[in-house]
């Protein structure tokens, strides 16, 4: 019997209707599988009885379950922007909010490269994401109903009469909902997975790699699998098959593609050597609740969005203000473009970042500058939005 190769995996996630409700799956769920680890344990508890012996003698079945995961990503081409991009799920996991697809528009006459005309109602709000040219940006203001104005320009106007892309923004929310992840391999006999009642606790999206990746880290109500499932196990009657492959495959983005804007008010920056964004929930399980060996339900805490950059310092205008704004404590805002293509775009935008005065590195033939941990801050569910396109 041959071993199982680590490459002959693939990953689906779903938005599940009620916490651990195993959902159906279709091709278009999948997401680039990377690596993933998950573990299942019963809680270790001290058995206090006497027993006549040193032997340990054991647990009772029904012991609380604890199950933790971990995956990374790339990021992947949205091929069909009808629909909500793939990893959509996991980052409705991670914000709160559910994904607002917007189908696009046509640009009228006055428009420039910050301030977009249409000829019809946009519909567009606050924070949600527009596309033209390659580029990525979000709405910072809507004047009125055929106009809006963007938090950083393009760098051309869109053109009169030719129609602005397709964009799916998440933004966040109180509460969490839940995912499930499906784990599937070769041969189609080898043990089969589902963690269910996925709750992502952390989401970091990192810059500047071989490719742009995703990582989340969680907790999830259990590990379903094909080898000793039981009916009602995610209120399903059977194990599900791998969805069929549809002809098409995805195309991972490179990491080096994008945009980078910072600043009081932003200048785009084309030093940044490497950088990061992280959400951390602050995520408890109703875990311990009388009743049950599985978790009920999601608890998220306190929010923390936090960032951190490495850039090669200049003797210029923006790389000024920028440490000036560091040592004032002036907020700045952060935009993020991965990807320089339509349909292979994410766009990431803090509105208001303090940021930490940054770290000199000279060990380098160029100066850098470090920095760390820099937190976002907002009023209310508004310190990052996330948008493809």
């Amino acid at each position: 019997m041959a071993y199982i190769s680590s490459n002959a995996n693939r990953w689906y996630c779903a938005a599940e209707a009620a916490y651990g409700n195993i959902p159906s799956i279709t091709a278009d769920h999948r997401i680039p599988a990377v690596s993933m680890t998950a573990r299942h344990q019963r809680e270790k508890s001290e058995r206090k009885d006497k027993t006549g012996s040193r032997t340990w003698a054991g647990l009772p079945a029904g012991m609380r379950r604890q199950t933790t995961f971990q995956l990374s990503s790339y990021m992947r081409d949205w091929a069909d922007s009808s629909k909500l991009p793939p990893h959509g799920p996991l980052f409705e996991a991670a914000l709160g909010g559910s994904g607002t697809l917007w189908a696009g528009g046509t640009p009228a006459m006055g428009t420039t490269t910050s301030n977009i005309h249409f000829a019809a109602p946009h519909g567009l709000n606050p924070g949600q994401a527009i596309v033209s040219g390659g580029e990525i940006r979000f709405v910072a203001a809507v004047p009125d109903l055929s106009t809006v104005i963007l938090n950083v320009p393009f760098s051309a106007a869109p053109v009169v009469g030719v129609a602005i892309g397709a964009a799916a923004t998440y933004g966040l929310a109180s509460e969490l909902p839940s995912i499930s992840l499906f784990d599937y391999w070769d041969p189609s006999s080898a043990v089969q997975r589902i963690l269910c009642g996925a709750a992502v606790d952390r989401m970091t999206v990192k810059l500047n790699g071989d490719f742009h990746e995703f990582e989340f880290r969680g907790m999830a109500q259990d590990i379903v699998d094909s080898a000793s499932f039981n009916t009602g196990q995610g209120s399903m009657t059977a194990f599900p098959a791998e969805p069929a492959a549809s002809g098409a495959g995805y195309s991972p983005v490179p990491g080096n593609l994008g945009q980078a804007w910072l600043g009081v008010i932003p200048n785009q920056f084309f030093t940044v050597s490497q950088a990061s964004i992280e959400l951390r929930n602050g995520l408890e399980m109703r875990n311990r609740e009388f009743g049950s060996e599985l978790p009920r339900g999601i608890t998220p805490g306190n929010r923390e969005v936090l960032m951190s950059l490495e850039l090669f310092s200049q003797d210029d205008q923006a790389a000024t203000a920028l440490y000036q704004a560091a040592r004032q404590q002036d907020p700045v805002s952060v935009m993020f473009q991965l990807g320089q293509t339509a349909g292979q775009l994410m766009g990431i935008y803090v509105r208001s970042l303090v940021p930490e005065v940054p770290e000199f590195n000279d060990a380098e033939k160029r100066l850098q500058w470090r920095f760390r941990d820099n937190r976002a801050q907002g009023t209310t569910d508004d310190e990052i939005v996330v948008a493809f396109g």
